[in-house]
C-alpha cells in the first residue's frame, strides 16, 4: 500500500472497528479514518511530529533499479512500468482520494478527498473532493476523474479489482461529491480502503497524443501521462534511465502530511542488468544515494570500501513495528505436482533454516511461522474460543491436525536432525504415492520422476534457494533454479508460468479485502493477482469472506487465526524468514530527521540534500551530481 498526502482540519478520528463509535457517527463527514483505533494526531494535526517543518527543497536523490522498462502504465498486466510508478496507489506521478499514514498502522488522511462518510449499514461511502486539487495542466480534478479512474481500474487492474470486489459503482451526487455503492452490507473496512483509489486524468487519457494517435488505458505507453501528484517525468532514456523532477506549483504542498517531505528537485532512476552492477554503482557514488540492503552477507562484510572508511557512506538501521511479510517458495498447485497436501507437506521438511541463518544470514533472520507475522492476528497454540467456533463449521473439510496441533516448522537444531527431518519427508512423500529408487523420488506407479524448477531473476533467489535444492536432492528430488532476466521474470510471475518462485507478501494490521488477491479462488485465474500459490479452496473463500465482513475487531481476530491455520496446514508455501529491522546505506549528503516513523521504520521522504555535502562528494568522487 502507498503512504500517506493529507489535509486535515478537524473531526474526531473513527475507528472502523469501535462499533459505537462508528454507529455515533455514521452519515458525518471524517476527515482521517482508521481501521484500529483514533489517531495519534486527533483534530489538530499540522505535520507529522518526526519531520522537519522546515526542511530545505533541492538537490537529486540518485537510484539505481534493476532490470528494465517499457511502460508509464502501471495498471494492466502488460508491460514492465518505469520505476517511480506503482501497480497499487499513486507512485510519484498520481495522487490518490486518501493516502495512508506513514506513522500509524490502518489509518489514512485526506489528499484529493479532504472528507468522507458512509451509512451504519456499510452499504455505501461518499468521498467529498478538495476544490483545490488539480492537475499538472491546471485544470481541475473532478468527479467525472474519480468515477473513470475506479471504472478502469476495477477493469484493468487485478489488484483493485479484487480490492473492490464489492463495489458495483461509482456516481456523482454533487460536483464534488463521489457515492460508492456496495453489494453487500457490513463490509467495515470497505469504506475507508476506498481513500485509496489512485485517480487518473480522464480528459488526458481519452485525449490524443502528438501525432493524433487516441491514447489507451488499456495499453502500454511511454508517451509521459499528466499526473497531479508532487512529481512529473522530465527526461527519459527507454529501458535505461527516468528522470523526475518536483512540481514547482504541487497543489498538496502545503498540507499537513506533505510539509517537510518530497524535498528533492530531482530523482532520477538509473537501470542496472544485475544486482552487482548496481552494488558496484553504490561503491563508486553519484548514481545510487540510499541502498536499501536485503544481503546479510553484504551487511556484515562488504561495506568497507573506501568511502565508508573515510565516513562519507553511513551504514544505518531502522527499527520498524509493522506486521512482517510471508516470505517464502510459493508452490504453484496449477501444477499436478503440487496438487497433493502430503507432498507439499514433504518440501516444508528439507529446508535447514537454522544453518542457513548461521551461515549465510549472520544470525540476523527469524523463522516465519505465519501468514499475519508481528500482529495480534497471527495464530498460535490450538484453535479455541471463537476461532474455534468458525472452524467447527469446516471440520470435515479441513486438515485434522488443524484442531489437534499446533503448526509448527521443523527446527533443525542437533546434527541428528537433517537426519530425522528428511526421513519425514520420504515417508509422507510414501503416503502421497512417491518412493526412492536409484537415488531418484519416482512416481511408485508410473515412475516419473519429481522433478520441479524453482524461477528467479537475482542473485538473492540463488542465495535462498541452493541450500533447499541441496537437501532436496539428498531425498531425490530433481530441483534447480532458473534466473531470468526480470521483464521475462514478471512476465511470466503474471501469467503463472512457473513450478515455484519466492515472493512476499505483505499484509496490514487490518487485513480485509485484499485477502481476496491472495488467496481466492477467482484470483488463481486471474493473471497478473497475487495468488501465486493457485489457492482454490471454498473454505479458504468462505474464511476470506468472514475477514472482509467481521463484525468488530475481536471477530477479525478469530476470523484471521482460523485463516492464517488453514493456510498454514493446507502447505501452500514454504515458509522463509523476516527481520524487524530495515538496513539503509546512504551517502553522507543527507539531512535526516532524528526521528523516523516506528510503524514504516524509515520514510525516506522526510529526507532533504544538503548543498555543501553534496556538492563536496561530487567534487571528491567525481559523482557528475
Amino acid at each position: 500500500m502507498t503512504v500517506g498526502r493529507t489535509f486535515l482540519r478537524s473531526m474526531l478520528v473513527v475507528a472502523a472497528f469501535a462499533g459505537g463509535l462508528q454507529a455515533a457517527f455514521a452519515d458525518e463527514w471524517r476527515t482521517t479514518s482508521s481501521l484500529i483505533g483514533e489517531s495519534k494526531y486527533g483534530d489538530n494535526f499540522q505535520h507529522y511530529d518526526y519531520v522537519n517543518s522546515d526542511a530545505p527543497k533541492g538537490g537529486t536523490l540518485n537510484s539505481a533499479v534493476l532490470g528494465t522498462f517499457d511502460s508509464f502504465n502501471p495498471y494492466i498486466v502488460q508491460g514492465s512500468p518505469a520505476a517511480g510508478f506503482a501497480q497499487f496507489g499513486g507512485g510519484l506521478l498520481y495522487d490518490t482520494l486518501m493516502e495512508q499514514a506513514t506513522d500509524e498502522g490502518s489509518v489514512s488522511h485526506p489528499l484529493i478527498a479532504d472528507a468522507y462518510k458512509h451509512p451504519d449499514d456499510y452499504s455505501s461511502a461518499t468521498y467529498r473532493l478538495d476544490p483545490r486539487a488539480k492537475w499538472h495542466d491546471g485544470k481541475p480534478i473532478t468527479t467525472d476523474d474519480v468515477i473513470w479512474s475506479f471504472q478502469v481500474l476495477k477493469a484493468n487492474s487485478p489488484m483493485y479489482s479484487r480490492y473492490f470486489e464489492n463495489v458495483t459503482d461509482a456516481v456523482a451526487i454533487s460536483d464534488r461529491e463521489v457515492e460508492f455503492n456496495f453489494n453487500q452490507k457490513g463490509n467495515r473496512e470497505l469504506p475507508k480502503i476506498l481513500g485509496d483509489l489512485v485517480v487518473l486524468p480522464k480528459h488526458w487519457w481519452e485525449g490524443t497524443d502528438a501525432n493524433g494517435k487516441k491514447r489507451d488505458i488499456t495499453r502500454p505507453t511511454q508517451e509521459p501521462p499528466l499526473g497531479s501528484a508532487a512529481y512529473k517525468i522530465t527526461s527519459f532514456k527507454p529501458g535505461t534511465e527516468i528522470v523526475w523532477q518536483r512540481v514547482p506549483d504541487y497543489w498538496a504542498a502545503q498540507l499537513p502530511v506533505k510539509i517537510g517531505r518530497e524535498n528533492f528537485d530531482r530523482q532520477r532512476f538509473s537501470y542496472f542488468l544485475d544486482d552487482n552492477a548496481a552494488w558496484q554503482a553504490f561503491t563508486k557514488g553519484g548514481l545510487h544515494d540510499i541502498r536499501p540492503e536485503n544481503s546479510s552477507r553484504r551487511w556484515n562484510t562488504a561495506y568497507n570500501f573506501p568511502a565508508v572508511q573515510a565516513g562519507d557512506v553511513i551504514k544505518q538501521e531502522f527499527k520498524t513495528a509493522s506486521p512482517e511479510p510471508m516470505q517464502a517458495f510459493m508452490l504453484n498447485t496449477r501444477r499436478p505436482l503440487f496438487g497433493d497436501r502430503l507432498v507439499r507437506a514433504a518440501l516444508i521438511y528439507p529446508l535447514d533454516f537454522e544453518t542457513m541463518n548461521r551461515t549465510l544470514f549472520f544470525g540476523s533472520n527469524t523463522r516465519t511461522s505465519s501468514y499475519f507475522q508481528g500482529t495480534e492476528l497471527a495464530s498460535s497454540g490450538l484453535p479455541q474460543g471463537k476461532e474455534l467456533e468458525i472452524l467447527e463449521q469446516y471440520r470435515d473439510k479441513l486438515p485434522p491436525e488443524v484442531f489437534t496441533q499446533e503448526f509448527k516448522l521443523p527446527v533443525y537444531d542437533s546434527p541428528q536432525a537433517e537426519r530425522k527431518y528428511l526421513k519425514t519427508a520420504v515417508d509422507l512423500f510414501a503416503k502421497a504415492g512417491w518412493v526412492i529408487k536409484g537415488g531418484k523420488m519416482v512416481n511408485a506407479k508410473t515412475g516419473e520422476p519429481f522433478k520441479f524448477e524453482i524461477l528467479g531473476w537475482n542473485d538473492t533467489d540463488q542465495v535462498l534457494s541452493s541450500p533447499y535444492i541441496a537437501n532436496l536432492r539428498k531425498i531425490g528430488v530433481d530441483a534447480t533454479l532458473r534466473l531470468i532476466d526480470q521483464t521475462q521474470y514478471i512476465n511470466r510471475i503474471n501469467k503463472f508460468d512457473f513450478d515455484v518462485t519466492i515472493s512476499q507478501l505483505g499484509q496490514s494490521d487490518s487485513p480485509g479485502n485484499e485477502q481476496r488477491d491472495f488467496w481466492s479462488s477467482k484470483a488463481a485465474d486471474t493473471p497478473g493477482s497475487r495468488n501465486y500459490a493457485g489457492i482454490k479452496n471454498p473454505v479458504v473463500d468462505a474464511l476470506v469472506d468472514r475477514v472482509i465482513f467481521a463484525t468488530d475487531r475481536d471477530d477479525l481476530v478469530a476470523a484471521t487465526h482460523a485463516l492464517d491455520r488453514v493456510l498454514l496446514w493446507n502447505y501452500y508455501v514454504v515458509p522463509q524468514h523476516h527481520r524487524s529491522v530495515v538496513w539503509i546505506a546512504y551517502w553522507n549528503k543527507f539531512g535526516i530527521p532524528q526521528k523516523q516513523p516506528a510503524y514504516s521504520g524509515v520514510d525516506q521522504n522526510s529526507w532533504w540534500v544538503d548543498p555543501d555535502q553534496e556538492k563536496a562528494l561530487a567534487a571528491k568522487y567525481k559523482s557528475g551530481n
